[in-house]
């Protein structure tokens, strides 16, 4: 409250007062407020109405009205109170958990301003508390309304990973220098969707997630510069990364991890994964040959590239899993979704899947389990 402008407290307050007087109003009421208000009556105009005897009876009646409730300079109020809406960003508020909150328990709204003050200190305005998860898109951020729900628990094995993964998260949540991390390993294995749990692991907290496509990437330094200042904490998510020779967005991924000038953004961190140890791709023409004179220090420029994976303080390196892990993960996910079957019949068709389809992994696994559930309950109909 004390970095709080005076000013800015005095505004919220008079505002608060308002909302005050319109939620002590009926409805009967507040439709006689907006036909006073607006001066209109169905079926006259403006003019005629502001002249007649029932404009003159409307406001005497309305005022009485009012003034029984306690409520004075109602107009006045009103009318300030919508100019001020009109001029800030809407601020989202989660009615469906607040409704019951703190204001209704005040006497006077006005007295709530340290409670609101802690509250959008912790849930964020605008996009930040509407949304947990958001995108980056066309230059802006927008919110994602649905979010993958996936828990932590529907992920089996990589308890290293896992761990190393959730500590670091903590480091963010609490202040401290939390590292960049790179998810890297075979197709299907849950890079994403252990990132992805996160949200749902710290839902009550201050993070968000902000998706990052790789054709956006160049706009990264910008996506930080935005969220800077912001007490939320952010995880940039960036899937299945890897670069091109001379890539815009390698550049600019390299600027967030390494910083610059500008001291690094302490509530923000890249989690990014990838199928590539080495994220930028190299061919065999890179090597340097005792003929080419056209770079003084050639494998400097292949170790740059080779390194870069290195700037990431976290790599977290995700095995693909063999049979036995394969069939822990489908006996797992089928005790979550309730599929009744025996254990023999399950791991029989699970291993027909993993053959016909895409092997064994966690995405197969899910894969399986979301079709054997389908066609069991088709068939119990």
């Amino acid at each position: 409250m004390s970095n709080l402008p005076p000013a800015l407290v005095a505004a919220a307050k008079y505002d608060l007062q308002a909302l005050q007087n319109l939620a002590k109003c009926r409805s009967q009421q507040l439709t006689k407020g907006v036909q006073f208000i607006a001066k209109l009556n169905a079926g006259q105009s403006l003019l005629n109405f502001e002249e007649s005897l029932e404009y003159s009876l409307l406001a005497e009646e309305y005022t009485a009205e009012l003034e029984t409730l306690g409520i004075n300079n109602f107009n006045e109020q009103v009318a300030d109170l919508a100019q001020n809406l009109a001029r800030i960003q809407p601020i989202a508020w989660d009615l469906e958990t607040n409704s019951n909150s703190f204001l209704h328990q005040q006497k006077n709204w006005a007295d709530a301003i340290p409670e609101l003050a802690r509250y959008y200190q912790e849930k964020g305005t605008g996009l930040f508390a509407q949304y947990k998860a958001l995108r980056w898109q066309q230059n802006q951020l927008i919110g994602i309304p649905n979010p993958d729900p996936i828990q932590l628990e529907e992920i089996v094995g990589y308890e290293y990973q896992k761990e190393n993964l959730l500590k670091n998260t903590e480091f963010l949540l609490a202040g401290y220098s939390a590292l960049h991390v790179l998810l890297y390993g075979s197709r299907g294995s849950g890079k994403s969707s252990l990132v992805k749990a996160l949200l749902q692991k710290f839902r009550d907290s201050k993070l968000r997630l902000i998706e990052v496509a790789k054709s956006e990437l160049k706009d990264l330094p910008i996506i930080v510069e935005k969220l800077r200042n912001l007490p939320q904490k952010f995880i940039i998510f960036v899937d299945d990364l890897s670069f091109e020779e001379d890539d815009e967005a390698f550049k600019a991924l390299k600027v967030v991890l390494e910083g610059n000038v500008t001291a690094r953004a302490q509530n923000v961190v890249v989690y990014a994964t990838s199928n590539r140890r080495h994220l930028v791709r190299e061919f065999f023409r890179d090597r340097p040959r005792p003929r080419d004179n056209d770079e003084v220090h050639p494998w400097d420029t292949v170790q740059e590239k080779l390194s870069f994976s290195d700037r990431f303080g976290l790599t977290l390196t995700f095995e693909p899993a063999n049979q036995d892990t394969y069939l822990e993960i489908v006996r797992h996910l089928a005790k979550l979704e309730k599929i009744v079957i025996s254990n023999e019949e399950l791991e029989f068709q699970a291993k027909q899947w993993a053959t016909r389809h895409n092997g064994r992994s966690g995405r197969t696994a899910r894969q399986f389990i979301d079709f054997l559930q389908a066609e069991l309950g088709i068939n119990h109909r």
